[in-house]
């Protein structure tokens, strides 16, 4: 194993009786933020390792999907640190335009005020109050949950450094022809009143109804469904392929519009599927993205029929309705004038929705900023293929290629005050200039700034640089640009991730912003369904904190976190991580309690028990174990070799086994007293990035030393010895086939028995006494007499069970579990011969069949050794 750089300052080491985390974590984080352990100095030579934390919005508090990509990314940056490298986690908060906007108009409406009432400036000014006294709430529970972040290195996606940094990549883009201002369909919350991304809008199937409306009369008339009945108000053409020849005679022509009284023409386009419905689509430019393409290929025009609030504006009867209210009188308008063909109620059909508000979107024509993402997205997809970026798990490749590879330009501007302000600025004379941070604003009469505010993926797609102070080429940007590793969840690869992609490698010479994009999978309940609270299965993380400990969450929510692949978690699994922390605390005290140390050099392997290198052996072997793991993030079985090792060989095993060399006393116990002290710190050790709190507490008290946070990560040291972990593997084997046994004979288990153990050729003798202490057998007094003997091993256990169990009762129990077993295997024999049944029956029905006909079998073997090892009468 590898020393400790710490100076030992070792006393008479002392550990309550029981672990309560409730009084060790809080002064526990607080002692590391206060020593600077998470601080990261760009003038370390030491190799970087950067990180930067997925902001979370301001407005939002921690959740179990922020608990378990924290445990993750803290588990990385811990290790790191530990092995050497000068690591930095970067927090931060983003600002969330839409949601903290959102907050503060809600709050003020409680006022009987609105935003409009403030005016600008002060509406502004009125969020950043809210910021300083109710946003951020989640950096505290950050420090509840052990998150080891450089907190004097805190950013927020709108302070200073980031907004130069924003106006800097804006200005460059617009410079290079990669930002422009074009009037394009959006998706448009009605109730945000902005417009949102593509990938902001949620679809579900939602209930509405198809309608078919006939347009025209007699021979020109033509017939069109629709679920949207309200914007033909706004259709300025019927369309139909080119090759469509039940519409050859109408292409040219112009049929009447109903309710209108305006004519629209019928064009050919080869959007149109013939195959679909009539064959017939109406063609709303203004309120439809692929009618808006087809509206540019025949120079149509776009005819607005709704405002911001998704009210009809178009003259008429349905003047002042909202769309859905529309929708209703127009259908019975039509219905009225003998045109609507064909109703479907209810029709159930894809509908899109704001993911913050969740209302229906409604796709509007506007005027906006836009990103031509082409060459961006060229650069970050190629980024990938050539190998400069390593997704994680790899199969995850297919999602971001088919993603960055068909991105559609990016509508960047929202229709809010709080946000990135857009730096352009409109003269009076039609004038549009562009400001960078370091240009001045026009100034004068009629110059205004636009009043859009900025994507807030915009600004948040700069994290990686912008938090280490770029523009400027800060020492930061020297030591901690790229970063190693991007942690986060797959549902936002494409929000967030891409978006950093094409920003980094624009604006850092082509440099990617990560190594690395590691994904994880979405925390589910135990049986695999999202968690929400309209579900009623949402779990607060700080709730479980305060019931079981920060460890015992970490450790549960690490123990499931395979590559890519969701998580279930349920309260149980907490439970029992937190048995597991206390199986920590209670084995390390015991080992203190005997005397376990890591003070001098580990004796030499010749005075060293087979105990004591088997469990040496092991410990290396877990550490190379460990490490790859962590290496291929693999969180779920890195944490699954760490407890079946802790609790199994550690405690289980190599304590119990330890037990009776500690009562005998002698140099033998001296030399065990080392070794489990060395196992204990290495253990400790391996465990402390998963669960910090409870290995520090305990790490600290077995070595004297400052902090496990600084302590040196485990080395492999290449001890091993095969033999010694067979011979202990055979003490395995005999101690389990004899419990086995002993619980079979229904024997309580601390129930002491007479034995007799013949372990001659074997190498077992050396250990008769642990295993007697283990197995609770008693020497063969001179009356012994064997009524069972267990041949296992090489070895015989002979048992003297005539005064242990009643069994007259025991036959009889086993007599009845046998007959049982052997009518299952007749049951199961017999359906396997009826050809008949095999011929019919499925699969999966047969092959359970024979599983029942294997365990039957099974149980008929077992039972009856058990039979034949009772005591004869």
């Amino acid at each position: 194993m590898t020393e400790n750089s710490q100076q030992s300052n070792h006393s008479a080491p002392e550990l309550p009786t029981q672990y309560t985390p409730a009084d060790v974590e809080g002064p526990l984080y607080e002692r590391w933020v206060e020593r600077g352990y998470f601080e990261a100095d760009e003038k370390s030579e030491k190799p970087p390792y950067t990180i930067v934390i997925p902001p979370p919005n301001v407005t939002g508090s921690l959740h179990l999907g922020h608990a378990f990509e924290h445990t993750l990314i803290d588990a990385l940056t811990r290790r790191k640190r530990m092995q050497g490298f000068e690591t930095l986690w970067q927090p931060g908060m983003d600002h969330a335009g839409i949601a903290t906007q959102n907050v503060v108009e809600r709050e003020l409406a409680k006022e009987g005020v609105s935003r409009h009432d403030l005016g600008r400036e002060a509406f502004v000014e009125r969020v950043w109050q809210w910021k300083a006294e109710s946003g951020g709430q989640i950096s505290g529970q950050m420090r509840r949950l052990g998150d080891g972040v450089a907190w004097s290195r805190e950013r927020f996606t709108m302070d200073e450094g980031l907004s130069k940094a924003v106006q800097t990549i804006f200005k460059r883009l617009y410079d290079d022809e990669l930002i422009y201002r074009a009037e394009r369909i959006i998706n448009w919350c009605p109730r945000c009143l902005t417009a949102i991304s593509d990938i902001e809008v949620e679809y579900q199937d939602d209930d509405g109804e198809l309608v078919s409306i006939r347009y025209g009369e007699g021979d020109s008339a033509i017939v069109v469904a629709t679920t949207r009945a309200e914007t033909m108000l706004g259709d300025t053409a019927v369309a139909v392929h080119p090759e469509d020849e039940r519409y050859a005679h109408l292409v040219g022509t112009e049929i009447e519009l109903p309710l209108t009284g305006r004519r629209i023409p019928v064009v050919a386009d080869e959007h149109v599927d013939p195959e679909f419905g009539t064959g017939a689509v109406k063609v709303t430019p203004a309120h439809d993205p692929n009618d808006f393409e087809i509206g540019r290929r025949h120079n149509l025009p776009n005819l607005a029929v709704m405002d911001e609030h998704a009210v009809i504006t178009a003259h008429g009867p349905f003047q002042g309705l909202d769309r859905l209210e529309a929708r209703s009188a127009i259908v019975g308008a039509l219905r009225a004038e003998g045109r609507i063909v064909a109703e479907k109620r209810p029709y159930t059909h894809s509908v899109g929705h704001c993911s913050r508000c969740k209302t229906t979107i409604e796709p509007r024509l506007s005027m906006q900023w836009w990103v031509k993402v082409g060459p961006l997205a060229q650069a970050a997809g190629d980024a990938v293929r050539d190998g400069k970026v390593a997704i994680h798990p790899k199969e995850m490749e297919s999602r971001y290629f088919g993603w960055v590879d068909n991105l559609h330009d990016w509508c960047i501007s929202r229709q809010l005050w709080w946000g990135h302000r857009i730096p352009v600025w409109y003269g009076p004379n039609g004038e549009v200039v562009c400001v960078g941070p370091d240009d001045e604003a026009p100034t004068g009469e009629g110059w205004t700034q636009d009043t859009d505010v900025l994507d807030t993926w915009f600004s948040s797609g700069l994290w990686p640089f912008s938090t280490l102070g770029w523009p400027e080429q800060t020492p930061s940007v020297e030591k901690f640009y790229p970063n190693s590793v991007l942690v986060t969840g797959y549902d936002i690869l494409f929000f967030w991730v891409a978006r950093m992609m094409m920003f980094g490698i624009y604006a850092m010479d082509g440099t990617p912003p990560f190594h690395t994009i590691a994904l994880h999978g979405m925390v589910r309940d135990q049986f695999g369904k999202k968690m929400s609270k309209s579900f009623g299965n949402a779990v607060n993380p700080l709730d479980w904190m305060d019931a079981y400990g920060s460890d015992a969450v970490r450790f549960t929510l690490a123990r499931g976190a395979n590559p890519g692949v969701d998580v279930p978690i349920g309260e149980d699994w907490v439970q029992g991580s937190r048995n597991f922390a206390n199986k920590i605390w209670n084995a390390t005290r015991f080992a203190l309690m005997n005397g376990a140390t890591v003070e001098g050099e580990l004796p030499p392997a010749e005075q060293l028990s087979a105990t004591d290198r088997w469990i040496l052996s092991r410990l290396n072997s877990v550490v190379t174990e460990v490490d790859a793991y962590y290496d291929d993030y693999q969180f779920a079985k890195l944490s699954d070799a760490l407890f079946h090792f802790a609790w199994d060989e550690v405690f289980d095993w190599y304590v119990e086994l330890s037990k009776t060399t500690f009562m005998a006393g002698g140099p033998a116990a001296e030399v065990s007293r080392r070794v489990l002290g060395e196992v204990l710190d290495v253990t400790l050790r391996l465990l402390h990035p998963i669960v910090p709190f409870v290995t520090e507490t305990l790490w600290t008290t077995l070595t004297g030393r400052e902090s496990v946070v600084i302590a040196e990560w485990p080395a492999d040291s290449g001890f091993r010895d095969t033999a010694a972990e067979q011979e202990i593997g055979l003490v395995q084997q005999v101690v389990t086939e004899v419990r086995r046994f002993r619980s079979d004979q229904g024997l309580q288990p601390g129930q002491k028995v007479p034995a007799r153990l013949d372990l001659s050729g074997t190498a077992l003798a050396a250990h008769e006494a642990a295993m007697r202490s283990l197995l609770r057998l008693q020497p063969a007094g001179d009356d012994f007499s064997a009524t069972a003997s267990l041949p296992v091993a090489g070895a015989t256990v002979a048992l003297d069970l005539s005064g242990a169990i009643d069994v007259e009762a025991e036959r009889k129990r086993l007599a009845k579990d046998l007959a049982a077993a052997e009518k299952e295997k007749a049951q199961a024999q017999g359906k396997l011969g009826n050809e008949a049944f095999l011929a019919k029956a499925p699969e999966k029905v047969v092959d359970k069949i024979r599983v029942r006909l294997e365990t039957a079998e099974a149980d008929i073997v077992r039972i009856s050794a058990q039979l034949e090892a009772l005591p004869k009468a």
